[in-house]
């Protein structure tokens, strides 16, 4: 016997009897499955994951050996779509919108001229913006650099 559900009230519930040969599906999507067979391996596979998946997981097995119990805990990273632009008053502007995490922002050259906000968006993601002032220096071009779990970015800007 396999189960799988999420700890949650009216959440999936995923499990296998081996003796029947007999699966169950309550709650769940299309998108919450077996990996490939519940028999050979019986891994839970979420395809597409979003946001929505995110959360705590339990999968109970019983065979000979004895009853197990698993915690596993679902946290989905969201890369963000990073933009460079700069203004009329000689400011550039570094986005990197909607990740989850949030993603850091730093500038080459390193400057006390940039400032940062941060947007928190209600599904749970966050945008940060990074402003670098080049109206009284002398540099060509400026990089902005966005680290995040999911991807690390590195854009130019030619400042002449």
């Amino acid at each position: 016997l396999v189960t799988w559900k999420r700890n949650c009230n009216s959440c999936c519930l995923l499990s296998y009897r081996s003796d029947r040969n007999e699966t169950r599906k309550l709650n769940c999507s299309e998108r919450i499955t077996w990996k490939y067979s519940p028999v050979s391996d019986p891994a839970l596979r979420i395809y597409p994951v979003n946001l929505g998946d995110e959360g705590n997981y339990t999968c109970d097995t019983a065979n000979r050996e004895g009853n197990f119990h698993f915690f596993i805990s679902l946290t989905v990273i969201v890369n963000p779509t990073v933009t460079l632009t700069h203004d009329k008053s000689r400011v550039a502007v570094c986005r990197a919108s909607a990740g989850k995490p949030a993603a850091d922002i730093s500038w080459i050259p390193a400057s006390s001229h940039s400032s940062e906000e941060e947007f928190l968006h209600p599904n749970g993601t966050v945008t940060r913006v990074s402003y670098f002032n080049w109206a009284n220096s002398s540099f060509p071009s400026v990089t902005c650099l966005v680290t995040h779990p999911a991807t690390n970015q590195t854009l130019l800007m030619d400042l002449t």
